[in-house]
């Protein structure tokens, strides 16, 4: 039988941020913090606190979330600088560049899945065997390869919030997005105090008692979280859950970023995520409306800042000359235990996984939903905690798995940051019992635990076979299907490619259009 707890009424948020802002308006929409008889929400950050905004990119789920909160797309493209994101290009990651090889220099990872019409053949087991020789799987089972490499938005300016003929993801300016979040939240009724902590007051079993800060207040709550970001103080400073660190399957613990400005008001926006392969690392490459995000992530143990910055400012160009680089450490792990007593942790101080197929905003949103659908009313925490730390724990699980995907496929040969990633030794068993598998057929839907994956089946088909991994052929087609019919399938999809980019507007044209509609509607908001 289980003791009696006092309800939970009250929870405290620690720091701002994505994570922070992000999760109070999740939980203040779901659990009514606007009502009298709903939970209340207060969130304390420090006024001092930088944003880190490793990245700004989203993974599709954002869409789903911002909906969840009732932010309006129009506003959030107009606020945040915000552009439209429908996948990965993944350059030189394959082989280095000046590598003698017939295979292409760069492949696409795209977030719309294989094309799957009623009664037609699967097509990606068709494509591993050979229904569409010489052609990528990117451009075989989808259009939208091609609408990305003509620069295309995802949608009509007409198609309603959230939706369109592409699916897609966003990337924004991180922390005009907390701003928004800020004051989306206390629209849902979210109390905001500016406050630096001091020092944390601890119960006899171990559980936060309360926050003191520096102006002397105590700040007490039922339940705490923990969006502070790497300094963890609840989770990691005050009740010392420690970081599991996965440097032995993930090897960069370092960044360098710059923002780089268009030369010109009407520089065509790319719409995905450019991410090129360097020596010791990867540099990102993300467009917003009047600036380009670039960032260089690297492994200490294979080059250093000096290198690493000649690299990245390399590739940005002479445009890049004396303007500032900021530099960061990337600490990479997670902790098991996300949820200990009555703190839970959220985004940075729960773990972090390099930038790469941006999990960081993807995992904020799954603490948020599971916090907010899990909630303890009745002050009952150890069971939430014990599904919500397994829950999370393969969820982190599956993502190191993916990213190292990306590494541990390489065929690159030019620098030990290559080599190493591609000793079996630094992937996960696990990893390795599916690579094993897929020797012999492609990626299936029943090889993953849905709830637990960020990314589907079909994102892991795309970089499988994007970084040249071979399925055997004559295993891989088991549709029962003539392969005719399949190449006839993925000839057509080409064919109608060409027509999906007339009818998609240029993306530049798409963002500036939802700009001007939030505009519209401003005053009409303002004085509602």
């Amino acid at each position: 039988m289980s003791t009696q707890m006092p309800p939970v009424r009250n929870v405290l948020i620690l720091g701002g941020g994505t994570a922070g802002w992000l999760t109070a308006c999740y939980l203040a929409r779901h659990l009514r913090s606007d009502r009298p008889d709903g939970i209340r929400i207060r969130l304390v950050e420090a006024s001092d606190i930088p944003i880190i905004g490793v990245g700004e990119g989203s993974f599709p789920s954002m869409r789903g979330t911002l909906a969840a909160i009732g932010i309006d797309e129009a506003r959030f493209i107009r606020e945040c600088g915000a552009t439209f994101k429908q996948g990965i290009r993944f350059d030189d990651w394959q082989h280095a560049p000046g590598t003698a090889t017939t295979q292409p220099r760069s492949y696409f990872h795209p977030f719309s899945t294989p094309s799957q019409r009623p009664g037609a053949p699967e097509l990606v087991p068709a494509w591993v065997a050979g229904a569409a020789p010489g052609v990528a799987l990117a451009d075989a089972v989808t259009l939208q390869a091609a609408v990305v490499a003509a620069r295309r938005g995802p949608k009509r300016p007409g198609d309603g919030d959230f939706s369109g003929a592409m699916n897609y993801a966003y990337h924004f300016d991180a922390g005009k997005l907390a701003g928004l979040l800020g004051r989306r939240a206390r629209e849902l009724g979210v109390q905001h105090q500016l406050a630096q902590v001091e020092r944390v007051a601890l119960r006899a079993d171990g559980g936060i008692a309360a926050v003191h800060t520096r102006c002397g207040q105590q700040l007490e709550a039922d339940l705490y979280i923990d969006c502070s970001g790497l300094r963890a103080e609840l989770i990691g400073r005050s009740l010392g859950v420690p970081l599991k660190s996965v440097s032995d399957q993930l090897f960069v613990d370092s960044a360098l970023a710059l923002q780089l400005p268009y030369p010109a008001a009407d520089v065509p926006i790319a719409s995905c995520t450019i991410s090129a392969a360097q020596e010791a690392g990867w540099i990102w490459d993300i467009g917003l409306q009047e600036r380009r995000g670039i960032g260089h992530v690297f492994s200490s143990r294979h080059t250093d800042a000096t290198q690493a910055e000649r690299v990245l400012r390399a590739y940005a160009g002479p445009t890049a000359d004396g303007l500032p680089v900021r530099s960061l450490q990337l600490p990479l792990g997670y902790r098991e235990l996300q949820w200990q007593h009555n703190c839970v942790a959220v985004g940075l101080s729960s773990g972090f996984l390099e930038p790469l197929e941006a999990s960081g905003i993807g995992l904020i949103e799954t603490a948020a939903y599971l916090i907010a659908h899990l909630f303890p009313y009745d002050g009952q925490m150890a069971p939430v905690a014990r599904h919500f730390n397994q829950f999370m724990r393969q969820r982190y699980e599956r993502i190191v798995d993916f990213i190292k995907l990306h590494y541990g496929l390489s065929q690159r040969e030019d620098s030990a940051f290559w080599r190493d990633n591609r000793d079996p030794a630094s992937f996960s068993p696990h990893l390795r019992e599916q690579l094993t598998m897929w020797r012999c057929r492609p990626p299936h839907r029943l090889d993953f635990i849905t709830d637990v994956e960020m990314y589907p089946p079909s994102s892991w088909q795309y970089v499988l076979y994007g970084m040249g991994f071979e399925t055997e052929r004559h295993a891989a087609w088991q549709a029962g299907q003539p392969l005719a019919a399949a190449s006839a399938e993925m000839r057509q999809l080409r064919s109608l490619a060409p027509h999906a980019v007339a009818d998609l507007p240029d993306h530049r044209a798409l963002v500036t259009a939802l700009c001007g509609r939030a505009a519209e509607r401003e005053p009409v908001n303002v004085r509602a």
